[in-house]
Parts: structure tokens; sequence; C-alpha cells
């Protein structure tokens, strides 16, 4: 069955393998009630909806009777549908008109996380923040109507503002290999722009590095989209010049601070068959650390990427937590309580560290781990 991860601070648990709506869309109410089925089946219980399709969200309607309660809904706000397409808005009186029209068609009347759509520039989320958008949102979670509140976002500086906004308990983000390397930017089309690839990348961009753990330290939970860049990561055309797997990359996005889901984007039953397949799947097939060390285009050397090949230690310590822990901690500059007491939790500390160097021998990054585990031992007295 499903593995559910806590939602960040919402009290939500969600399976850590969830749905997009692209492969719903043009379905008729039998298929999209065997899409759920299969989603039932598995345990997965998270369906993303961004998608204003009036007929898509009739059909997911009359597919969720009966059984509703058993699906944490990601609905949108500010995605509405006009002159038969998409649109994005932020006109208010098309928001709250678009949003009543989604509840009434789903058949409900709340959602578990009310999804403010496509923040991507700073000017935009300030907008949003200080503007009836935002207030129309938080009276829906007074309400009850929304049980939290949520913002969807590629580019990592908006999404670090709103995390540490407090206004916000969930984010929608694109997390990838690819993607983790490239700057804040406000165009989106510039994550997957093939001149961005043309020169060696080296390491994670420090602003993504520091929004995954801003949102675990906050408790502000993601839930992944994009995780395969549209595809174009599993193909041999892909950005960092060598295909990926599906399960790699999943286990890839899972593995970052703060995630707690990954959208499937998957446009047939096959396909989400084969994302919901991931939880049976053999580690060896999950494993993404020899894959990143030697895609071509791409270097991760001396950044713990938690794959957890430095494992086992002799002394039983985590060494992926212990690390994991001490970024979270440097990252605010100082250690919090929280990040404290869950290293206060670990069974062997860095402070049992040997410097036996065996975990380095394994690691495929290059990553000072007897370092780390000096420093994590200093900074957390143990």
């Amino acid at each position: 069955m499903m593995n559910n991860r806590e939602l960040g601070r919402t009290g939500l648990k969600v399976g850590e393998i969830g749905l997009g709506c692209e492969g719903l869309l043009g379905k008729s109410p039998e298929q999209t009630g065997q899409w759920l089925d299969v989603m039932e089946e598995a345990g997965a219980n998270c369906i993303d909806l961004y998608a204003p399709n009036p007929e898509f969200r009739s059909n997911l309607g009359r597919a969720l009777a009966g059984r509703r309660e058993k699906f944490v809904l990601q609905a949108h706000l500010c995605s509405v549908w006009q002159n038969g397409q998409y649109k994005r808005t932020r006109e208010i009186a098309q928001v709250k008109a678009g949003f009543e029209d989604q509840l009434e068609r789903l058949g409900t009347g709340h959602v578990e996380i009310g999804m403010i759509h496509y923040v991507d520039s700073m000017d935009d989320w300030r907008a949003v923040e200080n503007g009836p958008v935002m207030e129309y949102v938080q009276a829906l979670r007074r309400a009850g109507t929304v049980g939290c509140a949520g913002l969807s976002s590629h580019n990592p500086e908006v999404a670090l503002a709103a995390a540490r906004s407090g206004l916000i308990d969930v984010l929608m983000f694109s997390v990838n290999p690819c993607y983790d390397l490239q700057p804040a930017g406000e165009d989106v089309e510039e994550l997957w722009a093939e001149k961005n690839y043309a020169a060696p990348l080296v390491n994670m961009d420090p602003q993504r590095q520091e929004l995954y753990e801003t949102c675990q330290r906050l408790g502000v939970g993601i839930t992944v989209m994009k995780a395969f860049g549209g595809g174009d990561l599993l193909k041999d055309y892909s950005p960092a010049g060598k295909a990926l797997t599906l399960y790699q990359c999943i286990r890839y996005a899972l593995t970052r601070p703060g995630v707690s889901c990954v959208m499937s984007g998957a446009r047939t039953l096959e396909e989400l068959r084969g994302s919901l397949a991931y939880e049976t799947a053999p580690d060896s097939e999950k494993d993404y650390a020899a894959a990143l060390a030697a895609l071509p285009k791409i270097s991760w050397k001396g950044h713990c990427m938690y794959c957890g090949h430095c494992a086992p230690c002799p002394q039983g310590i985590d060494v992926a937590s212990v690390t994991k822990f001490l970024n979270l901690a440097r990252a605010q500059g100082e250690t919090p309580e929280t990040v404290r007491e869950h290293y206060a939790a670990l069974t062997h500390k860095a402070g049992s560290c040997v410097a036996c160097g065996a975990c380095e021998t394994r690691c495929p990054f290059a990553v000072p781990v007897v370092e780390n585990m000096r420093r994590a031992a200093e900074l957390f007295g143990a």
C-alpha cells in the first residue's frame, strides 16, 4: 500500500504519489471513475485540480460521489474557464465565481487545499499577498470551505517569500534534478530552455536548497509538479544529457526536505499505474545517486543529495539525517528548537563518528562527510 506522509503543519496525511489532473481531461465520467478506482486501490489520495475545464470538474464530481472523504483535493483558485479556454486571473469577481463553480461541479462544500494558482513574479506575489485574492482565501479558510491555503509557483524567490509570510500552508513547486540547478526567474520556460544547459551546471541553486529547508523548518508542505520535467527528463534528449527513469525522478523529489507528495502527470491509466508501482519497486530501481553522478552536463560534487549511499555507518549514525539537520540549522543561521528535537531523537549522534571514512568512499558526490559529522557534533553538542 501507499506510504503516507504528513503534509507539513496541515494535519493532513497524503500518499507520497498523487495525481495531476492532465490525464483526466477529456475523459468520460466512467473513465474518470476508473482512474479513481486505481488510485483508491493503491491508497493514493491526493489530486491536483489546476484545470478549470467544466466538463472535467463535473466528471470528477460524479466519480467522487460516495467516496469523497477518501481523497485530498488540491483545488486551485484563480484558474478559470472563459470563452472555452483556460485563463489565469486575479480579478476577484472571476476568482470567486470560478471557485464556487468548482465546488458545485465537484459536489462538495469544502476542499482540503485552496491553492492560489501560478504565482511566478514578485510583483504578482505582492499583489496577491496584500490584495483581495489572499483575503478571499483566508476567509474561505476561516469558514472551513478550504482546510488550508496553498500557492503554486516555479520561482524559488516567490516561493520563499510565500512560505515565510505565514499565509500559506502548502506549496506546489516544480522539483527535479535539472530545474534545481537553475537560478530564480519569472519566465518558467527558462527552466527547460536548451541554452541554459549548454554549459555544465554545478550544484543546486542555493535559493532552491534554502526554499526546501525553509519549508521543512516552517512546516509548509510541498506537493511536487514537473518531477519529470514534462517528460523530458525521461528521454534521451533530457537537458541533463542523459535519460533518467521515472522512479529515479520520483525518489529524487521525495528526498528533498519539505516534500510530501509527487503529483504524477500521467496521461494514460498505464502511466498512472507505472507511477503508483514506485511503492513496490525495489530500492535498486529507485536509486538515483549513480545516475546523477554520471550525468554529462550536471555535477553535484560536494553536495549531499540525501541519497543514503553513505550507509551503513559502523557506528550506526544515520548520516543523511544528521546532514539534513545540519543544513537546516545552517540555513537558518541558528538552531531551531524543532530541528534540535529531531536531532536529539536520533539513536546515534554525530559525536559517535570515529572518522573511519567508510562513508566517504561510498559517496558518489565526494561529500566531506567526516567534516560534516564534526560540525554537527559541535553545533548540536553531541
